[in-house]
C-alpha cells in the first residue's frame, strides 16, 4: 500500500499519518526526514541538498526527487509507505 498525503501545514496530515502507520505498519516518510537521512549519510544527493540548506535556500526539485526516490528504495518500503509532503510545489523545491 502506497499512500501520498498532500495539504497545507496544520491540515492534520501528521495526525492521520500516525494512525495509518500504526494500523498498516508502513513507514511514514517526510521529505524533511529523507533530506536529513541523506545528509547524515553523506550521499551525493545529500551533499548537494546540504549546499542549498546551509544557504537557507530551497532544494531544487530534481535533487528532492532523487532523495525521495533513494529513500523509497530502502527495504522498509518493500510493503508500502506513507509519503508526506511530496511532491514539492512546482518550481519551488523543498528545504529540510
Amino acid at each position: 500500500m502506497n499512500i501520498l498525503f498532500m495539504g497545507p501545514p496544520g491540515a492534520g496530515k501528521g495526525t492521520q499519518a500516525e494512525r495509518i502507520v500504526d494500523s498498516f505498519g508502513v513507514p511514514h516518510i517526510s521529505t524533511g526526514d529523507a533530506f536529513r537521512l541523506a545528509m547524515k549519510e553523506g550521499t551525493a544527493l545529500g551533499q548537494e541538498a546540504k549546499k542549498y540548506v546551509d544557504q537557507g535556500l530551497l532544494v531544487p526539485d530534481e535533487v528532492t526527487n532523487g532523495i525521495v526516490k533513494d529513500r523509497l528504495s530502502l527495504a522498509d518500503c518493500d510493503k508500502g509507505f506513507l509519503l508526506d509532503g511530496f511532491p514539492p510545489h512546482a518550481g519551488a523545491g523543498r528545504s529540510a
